[in-house]
């Protein structure tokens, strides 16, 4: 994976020059977050000068976003997590359950959609969901590119389909997008369920949580279409690997990548500052980048060669956002019937 080079070193390094006073009581600040190519870019791009301003180890947890929330359920009481990264769904469900402590003093110019609820969290990232699918072979084949969510139904892809499933954010938002589509709602679901049963279940490969498994599947050539984000898609594409994002038609739904620092007695400041490192412009750049998140900063120029895929602009202002309100709600429910009548 690229960097932005010594520039983006070197501006990482000058987050926070000066070591914080309570470094010294605070060994270790344990961060959970996505793992694959975004755990690397994290390593690489931020804990090494955070460490060195900071006089702190960072130990990074790798998880996605429903084993992040588990693990701050399991340890209620006892937190070992200070910085908790998932997706906007799961972070609604933390924040309610008051996991999440307010964070002073974020950037003016973050965008209105970054902000959470009293600031207890704030989005490091836009992703849209979307349908990814290999290049090299739809070419070989004389197949057009997908445009669409209907085109998961396509029986030429028997077998040939990837998608992660509802306890992942990706699936469950290709469900509701599914079901919008067919007159349903998040308050109703049903259509989404009945197509995936009946039309799509004969074209999935697997329905796949890990990135790393997905990326095998791709690169073995078993599977040629996914439902996934722009983040995952364009770190993908960074290796080399002929793969490109669609935003499909009926549209794209997003997903905000957000950070919190986690409530607990004695929790040490430098968790709110790890988060707010996340936002640092030059980072943001990296994110882009190597990642395909949209910036969540309203100042921020990017260079033209940067954002091919990433929810940017227009392709945002056209992006459906989930009332996570209601599916939070439904979710376990969902999850159940999904276990039930779809992934058996």
């Amino acid at each position: 994976m690229k960097h932005l080079g010594l520039l983006t070193a070197v501006s990482i390094a000058a987050l926070a020059s000066v070591p914080s006073p309570v470094s010294a009581q605070q060994k270790t600040l344990y961060v959970a977050g996505y793992g694959g190519s975004f755990e690397k870019t994290i390593r690489d791009a931020v804990v090494p000068a955070f460490e060195q301003a900071h006089g702190v180890k960072v130990e990074y947890v790798a998880g996605n976003s429903t084993d992040t929330l588990a693990k701050l359920q399991a340890q209620k009481g006892n937190q070992q997590i200070d910085v908790a990264i998932v997706d906007d769904g799961p972070m609604y469900q933390a924040i309610q359950l008051g996991f999440c402590s307010k964070i002073e003093g974020l950037p003016a110019d973050l965008y209105d959609a970054a902000r959470f609820k009293d600031d207890q969290a704030v989005a490091i990232g836009l992703v849209a969901t979307g349908l990814m699918y290999n290049t090299k072979i739809f070419a070989e084949k004389g197949w057009a590119p997908p445009t669409s969510w209907n085109d998961l139904k396509d029986p030429k892809y028997q077998k040939q389909l990837v998608i992660p499933p509802i306890n992942n954010t990706y699936g469950l938002e290709a469900l509701l997008m599914l079901a919008r589509m067919n007159g349903g709602s998040e308050a109703n679901v049903d259509a989404g369920f009945k197509i995936f049963k009946n039309d799509i279940n004969p074209n999935v490969l697997a329905y796949e949580p890990s990135p790393g498994k997905m990326t095998e599947l791709f690169q073995s050539g078993q599977a040629v279409l996914a439902v996934w984000g722009t983040g995952r898609v364009q770190s993908f594409a960074n290796t080399g690997f002929p793969v490109d994002f669609v935003y499909p038609k009926e549209g794209a739904a997003t997903l905000l990548a957000s950070a919190c620092p986690v409530a607990k007695p004695n929790a040490s400041p430098l968790a709110a500052t790890f988060v707010k490192t996340l936002l640092d412009p030059k980072l943001q750049l990296v994110l882009l980048k190597d990642y395909g998140y949209g910036p969540v900063l309203k100042s921020l120029v990017v260079p033209p060669e940067l954002g091919k895929m990433a929810p940017i602009g227009e392709r945002a202002a056209k992006l459906y956002t989930p009332d996570w309100t209601i599916i939070n709600e439904k979710r376990e429910e969902w999850t159940k019937r999904w276990n039930r009548e779809v992934e058996r």
